[in-house]
């Protein structure tokens, strides 16, 4: 299980500490009233997904000995009206965020490894997170 603890250091500065000791700054931008001295937990949010489809397709091609030499993924995210979502259940109302992606592959891939590392991209860990079901809750010492 791994653990962060945060802890603000001043204005919207936090100083994230986790692993053995390791730190960094999570910031607002300044045009939102921050610093700017480091990411907002929105692109942390994005970043986290990116780097886990990133992962795990490069895992899944190394087993496969397939010739992935690296990974690009895009994304961005908006709130939208969940009318507006095509890929949201049509009994849904309201505003929804919406995260869309763009995964690009580098190397001598066939069209049908390309279309088995997408398909493998929607399967990584933190994908599935955030499409799910999520409870936060007090922590219990």
């Amino acid at each position: 299980m791994s653990e962060v603890i945060v802890r603000s250091l001043g204005n919207f500065q936090n100083e994230v500490i986790y692993g053995e000791g390791q730190t960094f700054i999570i910031d607002e931008p300044v045009s939102a009233g921050g610093d700017g001295a480091g990411p907002d937990p929105y692109t942390l949010i994005l970043a986290a997904l990116g780097g886990c489809i990133s992962m795990t397709v490069m895992m899944y091609a190394r087993r496969k000995n397939w010739p992935l030499e690296s990974v690009r993924v895009r994304l961005r995210q908006r709130r939208i009206h969940a009318g507006d979502c095509a890929e949201c259940a049509q009994s849904e109302s309201g505003y929804i965020h919406l995260i869309e992606r763009r995964v690009e592959f580098d190397g001598p891939l066939t069209d049908e490894q390309r279309a088995r590392l997408r398909e493998i991209a929607s399967r990584c860990p933190v994908h599935r997170t955030l499409t799910s079901r999520i409870a936060i809750a007090e922590m219990q010492d």
